[in-house]
């Protein structure tokens, strides 16, 4: 019982870092009705920036690296500053150019073409094998038997406290009313003098910022970080937001750590190999149950939010 206990504890702390993830696919999803293929990637940019920033100083060439707070917020910087440059040659582009890039499957495809873009610049600059951050964050305290580690509860409190936040701003702010209106038809918010050029690339500021606050938690926790770090949190965090309901902030919380659960007590009971069946399995059975996830409504942009 007391492994068991160890497990979903474990299987929540992982949930976390999912969380943060599936917020970021969400909110572009649920404003724009785009799903941003290019979030693994900048997920992944923060840890390798922080890396090699903590490491050799990147790109200021310190000798010994810089601090592992200000390579932190290096790394975050660069995520919030990739999703940018995303917005701005993906969505915003075809908007010009068309007058409502929703319509259009160029963004996604060109979101996917950044995806392999930054993967391979990453690739080239900093070679495939995995890389260790210098500082490690290792302390534990113990609840009874039940080991929890201090990085992987704040990472919990962290990802709850930033979800919060966001989700009170949308509901209480008026860029929050301008986005939530935004996410319910595009013009008539334009018509109702909401700048959409100017309010748009906040989604991707807002995103960007997830994914960099979820690449530093998975620093913090797991210190090793690569390449291709991204692809495995991507694909959970996206069935993290399936799972939960397409557009649902708080949906997305749930299947995060509905998908950590899973993965850590299918690692407990099969072993490692079951983890992709177990979750993919688990989010196959729910869309056939609730096509619309466990929290979901009908349509993305309706009601959401």
């Amino acid at each position: 019982m007391t492994l068991l206990l160890q497990q979903i504890t474990t299987g929540f702390m992982l949930g976390s870092i999912y969380v943060t993830v599936a917020v970021a696919f969400t909110l572009t999803i649920g404003v724009l009705n785009f799903l941003n293929f290019t979030i693994p990637a900048i997920f992944m940019i923060t840890g390798m920036i922080a890396w090699a920033a903590a490491a050799y100083g990147f790109p200021f060439g310190v000798d010994g690296g810089i601090s592992w707070p200000l390579a932190l917020f290096m790394g975050v910087t660069a995520a919030v500053f990739a999703s940018l440059i995303v917005e701005r040659f993906t969505f915003r582009y075809l908007r010009i150019r068309h007058g409502d890039a929703t319509e259009h499957a160029i963004p996604l495809v060109s979101s996917l073409g950044f995806l392999i873009i930054f993967e391979n610049l990453v690739l080239i600059a900093f070679g495939s094998e995995a890389h260790s951050f210098p500082e490690k964050f290792k302390s534990d305290f113990y609840i009874g038997e039940i080991i929890i580690g201090l990085p992987q509860l704040a990472s919990l409190a962290i990802s709850l406290v930033v979800v919060a936040f966001l989700s009170w701003v949308l509901k209480t702010t008026s860029i929050g009313r301008a986005l939530r209106a935004i996410a319910e038809n595009p013009d008539t918010a334009s018509l109702l003098g909401i700048d959409v050029q100017r309010i748009v690339p906040l989604v991707f500021l807002f995103s960007g910022l997830l994914c960099g606050v979820a690449g530093v938690l998975f620093v913090v926790n797991y210190s090793d970080v690569s390449a291709f770090m991204g692809d495995e949190v991507g694909t959970k965090a996206i069935a993290a937001m399936v799972l939960g309901g397409l557009g649902s902030i708080w949906g997305a919380i749930a299947g995060g750590l509905i998908v950590g659960l899973l993965e850590a007590l299918s690692i407990h009971f099969f072993g490692a190999d079951t983890v992709n069946v177990a979750v993919w399995g688990t989010l196959l059975i729910v869309i056939i149950i609730k096509p619309s996830g466990l929290f979901g409504a009908s349509r993305i942009g309706k009601g959401k939010l």
